[in-house]
């Protein structure tokens, strides 16, 4: 007669070690989406630079007034054998770089308005379907109309020079990309978990807030990332039609007094800037969502 062993299946695993190899997971999927993030930031800077260089390569341009990467770098970072106190690299710096600084608060100022607007509005369009259908068609008609066309009656009413005028019109170019971002995730909701809000008591409201505005965070982030360059160029274009300051009202200048080597490392400047709040913002959302188990809306 033989003996017969049997072998015990194995221990489910605990509490502990579930929520320890939860963690263990979310770490890694935070980790991977950070190195995406991180690696397509530099890909990016490099396609940039390599563009631009290729571009003033094929286009038949006088070196005198297009500036290709290395003129830029030379012009902000290198000093010149026997340059005068002015025209140091530190000098261009300190020249520049309030210029670059006031353009980005008047861009924080646009996709501050802007997105807080086109938020609104998409909640607002998402509980009321009358309220979508009176406001849509204005929405609609100021996108069509182009904001250089109206820009004299907003400046009307605003004042020209004033903040309100730098936040409408830099709101108005973050607006509506973002607001059709924002309809379209909100629009995504699960039905079946919003009628199981209903089920148990709640409003409308409340299944907007615990279901799809949850559910749209990738076309949120989406939208905040597209609106960042838009931000900027409301801002240049405030700037130049408002306020004449910042780098938007400082290209006119550099253009008619023939300094190119501002003009190029001023745009060069903001460019990079953007490109730089850009990353940021989509390591941001990809931390954001690889810690919540959801994927970035490319």
């Amino acid at each position: 007669m033989t003996a017969t062993t049997t072998t015990a299946p194995p221990a489910a695993p605990t509490g502990k070690e579930r929520a320890r190899r939860l963690r263990s997971e979310r770490r890694a999927a935070l980790l991977r989406a950070l190195g995406e993030a991180l690696f397509g930031a530099v890909v990016t800077v490099l396609v940039v630079l390599l563009g631009w260089q290729l571009l003033l390569a094929v286009v038949d341009v006088s070196s005198f007034t297009a500036k290709g990467p290395a003129d830029v770098w030379n012009f902000l970072f290198v000093d010149q054998p026997g340059a005068d106190a002015d025209d140091t690299a530190a000098a261009h710096r300190a020249a520049l770089l309030p210029l670059v600084g006031q353009t980005a608060t008047d861009a924080m100022i646009g996709f501050v308005a802007g997105m807080a607007i086109a938020v609104a509005l998409a909640l607002l369009f998402t509980l009321s379907k009358t309220v979508e259908a009176g406001v849509m068609p204005f929405a609609l008609f100021l996108r069509s109309v182009p904001l250089v066309a109206i820009a004299p009656a907003i400046l009307l009413i605003t004042g020209r020079g004033t903040v309100t005028s730098v936040a409408v019109i830099g709101s108005i170019v973050v607006l509506f990309p973002a607001l059709a971002s924002v309809l379209f995730g909100l629009s995504r909701a699960n039905p079946d978990s919003v009628d199981l809000v209903h089920v148990y008591g709640g409003s409308d409201w409340a299944a907007l807030l615990k279901v799809a505005v949850p559910g749209a965070l990738p076309s949120i982030f989406a939208a905040a990332r597209v609106s960042v360059p838009g931000a900027v160029t409301g801002a240049m274009l405030a700037e130049w039609l408002s306020t004449g300051k910042g780098v938007g009202g400082a290209i006119p200048r550099f253009t008619s007094s023939i300094q190119y080597d501002e003009l190029w490392s001023a745009i060069a400047l903001i460019t990079f800037g953007t490109l730089i709040v850009y990353n940021l913002v989509q390591l941001l959302e990809n931390a954001v969502l690889a810690r919540m188990g959801m994927t970035a809306t490319q």
